[in-house]
This record gives structure tokens, sequence and C-alpha cells, in this order.
């Protein structure tokens, strides 16, 4: 299975925190749509402040949703100029059969 990960890049002048509560916005659109237990089970981003990155999941229809609706938060809120975002996918992982054979 193919994982897509969205990598946020903000610009110097935007507060990471404050394109974190955008993200918590965003999550509360997609509660609206899918409910909060879809929203729990299905979503997970990292925050790296420091860096002014942010990582969000985008591997099924619940967190798709949410890049899409994030994505168009912050560009009305930052401006399209504020953030850099790339799709980052990675490799397919080996079956659990096959862990567990190599661990043996």
């Amino acid at each position: 299975m193919h994982t897509s990960v969205f990598r946020y890049q903000f610009a110097s002048g935007v507060d990471p925190l404050e394109a974190e509560a955008t993200l918590q916005l965003a999550i509360l659109a997609v509660e609206g749509l899918v409910g909060e237990a879809r929203v729990r089970m299905d979503v997970s981003y990292l925050l790296d402040a420091p860096r002014s990155v942010i990582v969000v999941d985008g591997s099924t229809p619940t967190s798709d949703a949410l890049v899409r609706i994030y994505t168009a938060l912050i560009t009305r809120e930052f401006g399209a100029e504020s953030f850099r975002v790339r799709r980052m996918t990675s490799p397919p992982s080996k079956p659990a059969s096959a862990a567990i054979g190599a661990a043996a």
C-alpha cells in the first residue's frame, strides 16, 4: 500500500502555532462531514514548529478531505505564497507475514 503524506513548509512570517490552529479548524470541518470517530481513526499529523513544517497523513478518504480543506483555509488565511505543500509517497511496505518470517 502506498501512503500519501503531505508536507507543508511555511514561510518565516507564518507562526507555526497559528498554522496548527488552522489545521485544528480543518479537522473540525472534517468531523462535520464524517463524524468524530472516523476522524480519530483516520487523521494524523506532526508539527515541527522549529522548522515551520506540518506533515499530514493523507492516505484515507477522510484525511484526503482534511488536506483539501486545510490547503484552502491556509491559502485564504496566510496567502498562496506563504507556504509550499508537497505530496510525499512512501514505497509499499512489506507484508506482515514477510516481517514475521524475517524475525524468526
